[in-house]
């Protein structure tokens, strides 16, 4: 008879072959076709378990055969969430359910508009866009008082897109319909001239449309019917509307010295009240205040104030008024224009005095009255409204002020945002949701108003792995980037979210990462290393929801060094070219790299991510609820537990050996081998202990083990391989006998009677 030893030296010597040979076996290749086959059409927990090829087979590659029948207690195994310490699958001492929860995704990947992720990159998105938008009006309106001075004719000015958007926004004029022919006669005129080029061209008009205007006005008085005023109303509107559309052309050319031949004057091409005029103006077409807004209407003030000599010069003027109203956070609508007049006007050495009787409870309204100058009577001498010091205070707080409302504005949008994100279900409800579709579109740059429902809904049912669909011919890396941050497939649905791992393979790796690092540590070693773990894994979930590239995470050691811990491999022994080479490999290419590898392991991780072959982020090919790596590595399983059985049908020590050799990786204290029967009885025969070994109290049970085995040995696979050739001789010498205890656990088919899953779950809390 071959003994033990030299039995598993002939599978172990080169397993890779004995894997190789045992899945070509036609029984085993037939379970793999139909498996892989058939998970992609799984859809739920129920689909799975309802199958019996394929959930028999998963439970095998799992070591779980002999649990298939507990159905009601698998299930809670595989809807657990195992991001959760107290989750079913969690507390169980047995790893070998949370390994198999872990194989699937029936708790994570949930169909969703937006990640987590997802919804903090759009927030963080929409913040710096509004901070962008603002940056471009300060930069565009220096470039324009810049460049203005530079220019030597009207044409540099029309030549320039920046300036003449910046002058066609300033007066509303559309850049897609406009007259160069007219704009270029209306800067190079003089208003004053009736011979002028606006006076010749725009004049009539302008005289026509008054006196339709006139003509409706006359009408509308002697008019009692109310469809006809309704009507004649309607008119009037039109004509006002078109006169205020000249009147734009008019006010255009008093902004500009051109000569009639289009040519700058000596002077230049505007006087610096001319300029600031067109730059009030463009201000005032934006929809957020800006730096540049700030710096203008503080420069208004500054310019104001020195002839204010009278409280009513402030309250009369809109802007000075806002100014000041903003500046001393008395935007509240209780605060009326009496109210400021009176806090001005008051006389502080007077306790009765409006500002001293009611600065107690406001006392933005003491620092107001204290930063003016005013008489009771509302007087002042003109200059004197403000020393340098009280303007400076009052700039001050209007610098530090100016933008509160809309901070408050925006930050209530993106609370809006985050409640109803989690309803969007469909591209219809996202298009529908007000709250939701405005904020995504601004994050990205894009005004509501200005793209069509249907070109917005095509957009985002585009195909992004397509370059020929109807996204790319928008040329718009903007709506490229809104479709990104959705998850809508081609039909308008939600669909699980893209990223480089799945949701559930992430939080897998992080989990077996963390058991990797605490392994065999205890107390505040072990909770230090714990601590840093969870650091690690915060960071390497975060990375891996945004990642775009292979390369990304090849030159991150702190990315490589969680994933390849988490699968038994030492980072250190990984160099960046083998990743490389790695993530180029084709999986469905049996002569690829990445196929080529002894160690099946780097196939698994590489079915794990979502870059195709070029390294770009790409769906893999549909397999339901485990993605392509799990589905080889349940395969990988499979095989491996049918060598092990088959080695078992000559030699059962042969399987103990093969077995104990596979579970060393996930050996964590002594409880895990007295808690398996098998890994137990490779132990007493290892260490030449009696059977009734089992009958001690079990923590010297444990406290043996850590006697006769150093369990920090069972990283280094060199002493594994000591302890398992040990365990081999000693089985030969004293376990003959080939109906091992051990043996009836690892095939299922010992006495065992079928108990209730409550059962097995309360059985499973003991050690």
């Amino acid at each position: 008879m071959v003994s033990t030893y030299l039995s598993y030296d002939l599978v172990s010597r080169d397993l890779q072959a004995s894997l190789k040979r045992v899945s070509k076996q036609t029984d085993v290749s037939r379970e793999a076709d139909y498996y892989k086959a058939n998970i992609a059409k799984v859809t739920s927990v129920d689909d799975f378990l309802n199958n019996t090829r394929l959930y028999n087979y998963a439970m095998k590659a799992y070591g779980l055969s002999d649990m298939a029948y507990a159905k009601a207690f698998m299930r809670k195994v595989l809807e657990s969430d195992l991001s959760d310490t107290n989750s079913f699958a969690n507390k169980l001492t047995d790893s070998r359910y949370r390994d198999f929860a872990r194989a699937f995704n029936f708790s994570s990947d949930e169909k969703t508009a937006q990640s987590s992720t997802q919804i903090d990159a759009m927030l963080g998105l929409y913040n710096s866009t509004m901070v962008s938008e603002g940056d471009a009006v300060t930069t565009e309106t220096n470039y324009f008082n810049a460049m203005m001075g530079e220019i030597g004719n009207v044409d540099d000015l029309l030549n320039n897109d920046r300036l003449r958007s910046y002058l066609f926004t300033s007066y509303g004029i559309s850049e897609n319909y406009y007259s160069r022919t007219l704009l270029r006669g209306v800067l190079s005129s003089d208003t004053s001239d009736p011979a002028s080029y606006i006076n010749q061209t725009l004049g009539p008009q302008r005289t026509t449309l008054n006196t339709q205007l006139t003509d409706a006005q006359t009408r509308l008085d002697a008019t009692t019917d109310a469809t006809a005023r309704a009507k004649i109303e309607t008119e009037i509107t039109g004509y006002e509307a078109k006169l205020a559309t000249l009147q734009n052309y008019f006010d255009m050319a008093d902004a500009f010295q051109f000569k009639a031949d289009g040519t700058v004057p000596a002077g230049g091409a505007q006087t610096s009240a001319q300029k600031a005029t067109i730059n009030d103006l463009y201000l005032s077409k934006q929809e957020r205040v800006s730096t540049a807004t700030a710096l203008n209407d503080a420069n208004y003030f500054k310019q104001k104030m020195a002839t204010v000599d009278n409280v009513t010069d402030i309250i009369g003027d809109t802007r000075l008024y806002k100014f000041i109203k903003t500046a001393y956070g008395l935007t509240g609508i209780t605060v009326v224009t009496s109210t400021i007049e009176q806090i001005l006007t008051s006389d502080l050495t007077d306790p009765n005095s409006y500002a001293n009787r009611f600065g107690k409870s406001n006392p933005a309204y003491l620092q107001l009255a204290k930063d003016f100058n005013f008489k009771t009577d509302g007087t002042v001498t003109a200059g004197s409204a403000q020393t340098t010091t009280q303007q400076d205070s009052t700039v001050n707080r209007y610098y530090s002020t100016y933008n509160d409302a809309q901070d408050a504005a925006d930050e209530k949008a993106a609370t809006a945002y985050q409640k109803a994100i989690g309803n969007i279900k469909t591209v219809s409800d996202f298009m529908n949701n007000k709250d939701v579709y405005t904020f995504a579109l601004k994050a990205v740059g894009i005004d509501p108003s200005e793209v069509s429902v249907n070109t917005m809904k095509r957009a985002l049912t585009s195909d992004l792995n397509d370059s020929k669909s109807y996204i790319y011919t928008l040329k718009d890396d903007r709506f490229v980037q809104l479709a990104k941050s959705f998850n809508f497939d081609t039909k308008g649905n939600v669909k699980a979210p893209l990223t480089a791992q799945p949701q559930g393979t992430i939080t897998s790796i992080g989990s077996e990462y963390t058991i990797k690092m605490t392994r065999f540590l205890t107390d505040t070693a072990k909770d230090k290393a714990k601590t840093d773990a969870a650091a690690e894994v915060k960071y390497y979930s975060t990375k891996m929801m945004t990642m775009q590239s292979p390369s990304e995470f090849i030159n991150d050691s702190r990315l490589v060094k969680v994933l390849l811990t988490a699968y038994d491999i030492d980072p250190s022994s990984v160099s960046k070219d083998f990743l490389k080479q790695v993530f180029s490999s084709d999986l469905n290419d049996p002569k690829s790299f990445v196929n080529t590898q002894k160690n099946t392991a780097w196939a698994e991780i590489l079915g794990t991510f979502n870059f195709d072959t070029k390294g770009k982020l790409a769906e893999r090919p549909a397999t339901g609820i485990q993605s392509q790596g799990k589905v080889l590595e349940t395969e990988h399983k499979y095989t491996r537990q049918t060598l092990e059985e088959e080695q078992g049908e000559s030699n059962n020590g042969v399987r103990l050996a093969l077995y104990f050799e596979r579970m060393s990786h996930s050996i964590t204290s002594a409880y895990d081998i007295l808690g398996d029967t098998a890994l137990l009885e490779f132990f007493r025969v290892t260490y030449q202990l009696p059977e009734n070994f089992s009958n001690l109290d079990v923590d010297k049970q444990a406290a043996l083990v850590k006697k006769y085995m150093k369990l920090e040995d069972l990283k280094d696979p060199s002493k594994v391989a000591k302890m398992v050739n040990k365990f081999t001789v000693m089985y030969d010498v004293q376990n003959s006998d080939a109906s091992s205890s051990a043996l009836s656990i690892l095939t299922g088919n010992g006495n065992t009677v079928g108990i209730s899953a409550d059962l097995l779950y309360s059985l499973s809390q003991n050690r």
